[in-house]
């Protein structure tokens, strides 16, 4: 496909002569051979369109390219929107400089050079002699340049209007987009967003009959759960009073096995195939929603979307709409009563990994990137960048967020650099980047309000609504900045940590009621995702991919009741309860061709519910051979957290502490007889604890130091390592102290094990 463009012609007519205009306008994301340049869709809402992403890693990606024809020759003008995306923060470097080229020719000056903001650079002049040419967009750095579009004119005089609007007028008409959108109309329900709650409401739905659109503003399916952003779904399916929910969502869940894992771990390629093996559903790739035209004050009647590769509009018309946006986007632009945290929300993360090579390889310096060491950052283990990668918890994540991913990504390459050329380099010669994540996985904007408003109040008591349906398994899981990374990068900390509050039903799990699943004012709007209509709080427990999932499965089977009854979702609750729950009990693979259609029911027999939770105890030391003494006898100094939930350990609890707390455990007692004797530590293993736990023996005024790895599964009964072989005197303290000396992550000790030596 070639780029879209039209001749713009401007007549003017003036006593003694007359003049002509003549514009060109190329969508960058036209560009028939996007090479290795990345259409980024994110930031529509805030910026006004898609736009090219040269997304390399370091390594400078391959020539975008397509072929036009100009209106005519002659010397035009060039204008290309982009912008320096480091200038914001006055860092020094242009990591986003690319070239346009014209017929394999350079224009004079780069562009992604100057300009905080999204701006049209003026590029110069160029003289084109022949009609067909052909544009290049020629990556420099491999660090995230990018162009939205680029303009050709033969008028001096002609400057590219300056606005935000999302796909504005006027580039519509140079670009020759018709303003009549296409319909498509007649849907029982207008699904919007394809991540695992818009993929399981559109299954739920078309499966009881419904005629489904599902439009979604990226080319795969997923959202957070696909191989974009890589985050494993989690929350725990299939249980509760309804334990039948949660099969579809099954279906196509990813089988990763760490967050981020591997692109083939996420499946895009099944969530897909799924989707459209339904009959009664029309799925929309690469549509990105942007305007709602309302039936009257209080319901939607169509939503206009335009595809985001050719700009082509459509208007996708029904009777029942979801919005599956995450950020409440449908909702709010249909005039839904919504609510956002004013500050101190969860923020958004870019995770990353990467690999060692069998030969050495470099990485590009990064001046413009945070500055960075390696006690500046929690070390990738596992070569993977974690969920915690995570900031913007006081920017707006709406009108913001490129700025927040951008952000991210200067931390990632800071980080990466300090691996490479600093302090880390010795120790990664054959480091490699492999991938780093540029949509970003958000966590927290806006939530639309529906008839019930859930509160942590009504999770932690346990309150019983009639109309309880999602088991909500996952902990009130609210994140902060991690304190050091707030005191050093105050403005936007870079670095979070995960808070669990308790009260949440692990097993079970908390039924989520149906109305939080609908609109308060907006009469036939559902959501479902992370804009249902819960408190900040709240959406610590329900926000997670399973979870959201199961919600889509809910408003999918609440909306075949809708184009059944014709009524609104709210009438579901009020008059059809009884029915919405007998549909809940049917197997997810349950299946009719239309409303009032034939009910075909499979004989897939009900998964076993989990058993109760039993209270994770401990070994009693009196239980362990030798001298046991536990982490509760032991003298601490600095912060240190009391843990339960990794088994085996020793005593009531295990104790754990933050590397920024200069926390240390002192275990003491003094020999009864003189005795070579084997000395052991027990700790909780975890990918979160430090590489290097720095452990000190003393016996008298003599000491030994060793280090232990507590990443590492400890090799003996219990959960003990051996610290080696010592012969102790009566009477003579000895003590075993643990410390983090200079290494990061967690510290952790449960007990010492004094043994006869052998």
């Amino acid at each position: 496909m070639g780029a879209r463009f039209i001749l713009s012609l401007t007549i003017l007519f003036g006593l003694i002569s007359t003049g002509i205009s003549q514009t060109l306008l190329v969508e960058a994301e036209s560009f028939s051979e996007p090479g290795g340049w990345k259409l980024d869709t994110q930031f529509i809402h805030e910026m006004g369109s898609p736009y090219l992403l040269a997304h390399g890693l370091g390594k400078p990606v391959a020539d975008a390219k397509t072929t036009i024809d100009f209106p005519a020759t002659g010397r035009y003008t060039v204008w290309v929107r982009t912008k320096d995306w480091v200038a914001r923060w006055k860092a020094p470097g242009q990591p986003g400089k690319f070239e346009l080229h014209i017929n394999g020719t350079p224009l004079e000056q780069p562009f992604g050079v100057k300009g905080e903001n999204w701006f049209w650079q003026n590029g110069g002049t160029v003289q084109i002699d022949k009609k067909q040419n052909e544009l290049t967009l020629h990556d420099l750095t491999g660090f995230d340049g990018r162009c939205d579009a680029i303009a050709f004119s033969l008028d001096p005089n002609w400057t590219p209007p300056v606005t935000t609007e999302v796909f504005p007028s006027w580039r519509r008409k140079l670009s020759n987009i018709s303003e009549k959108p296409i319909n498509q109309s007649g849907y029982d329900l207008v699904v919007i967003g394809g991540g695992y709650a818009g993929v399981a409401a559109s299954l739920s739905a078309a499966r009881m009959g419904c005629t489904v659109a599902l439009v979604q503003n990226r080319g795969v399916l997923g959202g957070n759960g696909s191989s974009e952003v890589r985050v494993w779904a989690k929350g725990n399916i299939r249980r509760g009073r309804y334990p039948r929910i949660g099969e579809i969502v099954n279906e196509f869940s990813d089988q990763a096995k760490k967050s981020p894992g591997t692109y083939e771990e996420f499946e895009d390629d099944k969530k897909e195939t799924l989707v459209r093996a339904e009959k009664n559903i029309d799925l929309f790739l690469d549509h990105h929603a942007y305007q709602v035209e309302l039936a009257s004050e209080n319901s939607i009647k169509s939503i206009l979307a335009f595809d985001t590769r050719s700009g082509a509009i459509k208007r996708f018309s029904g009777t029942q709409f979801v919005d599956c946006t995450g950020h409440g986007t449908i909702g709010t632009l249909a005039g839904a009563k919504n609510d956002m945290t004013p500050a101190g929300r969860m923020g958004m993360s870019n995770m990353w990994r990467w690999q060692k090579n069998s030969q050495p390889s470099q990485f590009p310096k990064t001046p413009w990137a945070l500055e960075l060491t390696m006690k500046d950052f929690p070390y990738p283990r596992d070569f993977h960048g974690q969920w915690f990668w995570e900031s913007g918890f006081d920017k707006d994540p709406l009108a913001d967020a490129e700025g927040i991913r951008d952000w991210n990504l200067r931390a990632v390459y800071g980080a990466f650099n300090a691996m490479k050329n600093k302090d880390g380099a010795e120790q990664h010669p054959n480091a490699s980047l492999t991938w780093v994540a540029f949509i970003g996985g958000p966590r927290e904007s806006r939530r639309l309000l529906g008839d019930v408003v859930l509160t942590e109040a009504d999770i932690v008591g346990k309150r019983d609504f009639p109309d309880g349906v999602v088991p909500s398994t996952w902990s009130i899981d609210l994140h902060y900045p991690k304190e050091q990374y707030a005191k050093k990068y105050p403005d936007n900390p870079f670095i979070s940590k995960a808070v669990h509050g308790k009260g949440v039903d692990r097993s079970y799990g908390y039924p989520v009621p149906y109305r939080c699943f609908y609109s308060a004012n907006i009469d036939n709007l559902f959501m479902a995702g992370r804009c249902i209509s819960v408190t900040h709080e709240a959406l610590g427990t329900v926000r997670v991919m399973k979870t959201c999932g199961m919600m889509g499965e809910v408003v999918g089977k609440a909306a075949s009741i809708c184009a059944a009854h014709q009524c609104s979702p709210r009438e579901v609750y009020q008059k059809y309860l009884p029915e919405l729950k007998s549909l809940l009990q049917l197997p997810g693979g349950s299946h009719r061709p239309s409303i009032g259609g034939k009910l075909t029911i499979p004989d897939v027999p009900i998964a076993e519910q989990p058993k109760p939770v039993v209270v994770n105890k401990g070994i009693p030391p009196k239980k362990i051979t030798g001298i046991v003494i536990d982490d509760i006898s032991a003298t601490k100094a600095g912060i240190w957290s009391k843990g339960t939930g990794l088994k085996g350990f020793v005593g009531k609890h295990y104790v754990y502490a933050s590397a920024n707390t200069d926390a240390k455990i002192r275990f003491t007692w003094e020999p009864e007889k003189n005795a070579r004797c084997e000395l052991r530590l027990a700790y909780r293993h975890h990918e979160n604890r430090t590489e290097k736990a720095r452990i000190t023996i003393e016996q008298g005024i003599e000491s030994k130091v060793i280090y232990l790895d507590l990443t590492k599964v400890p090799t003996l009964e219990h959960g003990f390592v051996s610290l080696g072989k010592f012969d102790l005197k009566q009477g003579q303290p000895t003590a075993i102290m643990m410390s983090h000396g200079n290494s990061i992550g967690h510290l952790c000790a449960d007990a010492i094990q004094i043994l006869p030596a052998k």
